[in-house]
């Protein structure tokens, strides 16, 4: 990876996504992958990301996945931070996915996410919260990542 910045990560986003503006949702990702918040990915840091998204189990990318939803890292998901995420990739994948009718926005979206997996209804997700409701509906994480649907 020449450029560990977040601009060249940004670039690397734009080629898998020509259609779409990656650069929020690639700055999110940016985030959870420089773990010493230098604003530069080292080579370690990006290993093992790459290791825990390409290969650990379920309940590992949960947990990655949660850090990059928990945009302050205050140990919840909110619907503002979700929310600012979903509408990232939304923006991202442009027209390439069809979404039905009850999540073709953002809102929609969210809404769904937090009737299935907020079971106090304090609106915020635990990371409990957030692994158990992954287990009941496993569509639910497909719908968090997007990107995933529009690799074909």
């Amino acid at each position: 990876m020449s450029d560990r910045s977040r601009k060249g990560f940004s670039k690397i986003y734009q080629q898998f996504f020509p259609y779409g503006d990656p650069s929020k949702f690639a700055s999110f990702v940016f985030n959870v992958f420089d773990e010493n918040k230098d604003g530069y990915i080292e080579f370690g840091e990006f290993l093992q990301a790459l290791s825990v998204t390409s290969r650990g189990n379920v309940e590992e990318k949960l947990k990655w996945a949660f850090k990059l939803y928990d945009i302050d890292n205050d140990g919840f998901i909110t619907k503002v931070e979700l929310l600012d995420i979903v509408e990232a990739i939304y923006q991202m994948v442009g027209g390439m996915v069809n979404l039905p009718e009850e999540e073709n926005t953002p809102e929609k979206r969210v809404n769904r996410i937090f009737a299935v997996m907020d079971k106090n209804k304090d609106n915020k997700l635990t990371f409990d919260e957030f692994l158990e409701g992954s287990k009941e509906d496993p569509t639910i994480i497909q719908a968090l990542t997007l990107c995933d649907a529009s690799r074909g």
